[in-house]
């Protein structure tokens, strides 16, 4: 029975969802864009992070297979989005760029397609089934929940390991200054006492 039941779940969260992470630069000027090919009722969830890089943000949208917009994000560091299609067809998600002129942008995101449940008529139904299943969504919602704080935790500790380093030089460099003007200081008011001689 606890065979049955393992093997049930472990064949769920393989079949009713397909999840993918990926990190993609998006050069200066430019923008990158991406398709999922959707059956009615599926439904998609996206997170994006920004990474190194200039200011942390990136223009976001999604359109269907219409190219009517669903949902955007003007100058986003991060953003979590969940769709339900309502066609079949190839929905586009894009990555824009555009507004800056120097920095390219690291973007890392995930995809989760979630997969309607379709119950085979010829099977009974099962509540054991019914919770393993809710189990696995929510599964699912906690590991893309935790890919985001780490993509979300590896950009607070670039910035903070970026921000030390600055302060260092910075540091380095006023320690720099402040010796040049003592020694000049010192060798000024060393010939402004001088004795000079007639001779």
């Amino acid at each position: 029975m606890f065979n049955k039941l393992t093997l049930l779940a472990v064949t769920l969260l393989v079949t009713l969802q397909s999840v993918a992470a990926f990190n993609v630069i998006v050069p200066a000027g430019e923008r990158r864009c991406f398709f999922e090919t959707l059956e009615k009722n599926d439904n998609i969830h996206l997170t994006f992070q920004v990474g190194e890089g200039g200011h942390l943000d990136v223009d976001f949208w999604i359109t269907d297979p219409n190219e009517t917009l669903i949902d955007d994000a003007t100058k986003g560091a991060s953003g979590t989005f969940h769709h339900e299609a309502k066609i079949n067809g190839k929905y586009e998600y894009c990555f824009s760029n555009t507004f800056s002129t120097v920095t390219d942008k690291t973007v890392g995101f995930n995809v989760f397609v979630a997969k309607p449940y379709k119950p085979d008529p010829t099977h009974k139904a099962d509540p054991l089934e019914a919770e393993i299943r809710e189990l696995a969504a929510g599964i699912q919602e906690i590991r893309n929940e935790q890919e985001y704080t780490l993509a979300r935790e590896r950009t607070h500790r670039n910035t903070a390991e970026s921000t030390n380093s600055r302060v260092v030089w910075w540091s380095l460099f006023q320690s720099g200054i402040l010796f040049l003007v003592c020694v000049f200081q010192i060798t000024y008011l060393k010939r402004f006492f001088e004795v000079k001689r007639v001779v």
